[in-house]
């Protein structure tokens, strides 16, 4: 009985995890008065740590966001002069996109933020519960991935 309350449960505790996180994401930034979303901080540090990173298909893709949404993101870093937008060689409108130096300094900026923040997320939380969460999560996800059409 309490297991079936727990899994009724499991996806409210999720949403409201991840919105607590993103909450606390935008608060912190915006107190240090960063001139950085944590959406723009997201995807710096994404095409910065992935080389395969190039188009905004994939970041939509990664971040579970419909291609509007990360085109205005885009276009409002683009406009910061945080990325570049560079035309791909095949002559649609599609764009590779490149970090400026602006861009990488605003990410470095912001990474110390960000490492802390982890820390106060997990705070408390052992290196074995973490794993056995990431893996739950990660399970989950998978679940979620084979019975969900996204649109992005």
């Amino acid at each position: 009985m309490y297991r079936e309350y727990l899994k009724g449960r499991i996806g409210s505790l999720i949403f409201i995890t991840g919105t607590l996180i993103r909450c606390l994401s935008s608060q912190t930034f915006a107190e240090k008065k960063f001139e950085l979303t944590p959406d723009q901080y997201v995807i710096l540090y994404l095409l910065l740590e992935n080389d395969e990173i190039v188009y905004q298909r994939q970041l939509a893709e990664i971040m579970l966001k419909d291609r509007a949404n990360i085109s205005r993101i885009i276009d409002i870093m683009h406009q910061k002069g945080l990325i570049e937008k560079i035309p791909d060689s095949n002559g649609r409108k599609i764009y590779k996109l490149v970090v400026t130096e602006k861009g990488r300094e605003m990410k470095d900026k912001a990474f110390p933020i960000d490492i802390d923040l982890r820390k106060l997320i997990t705070k408390n939380i052992t290196e074995e519960e973490l794993a056995i969460t990431f893996s739950t999560l990660e399970k989950m996800n998978m679940n979620i991935r084979d019975n969900v059409k996204l649109q992005v």
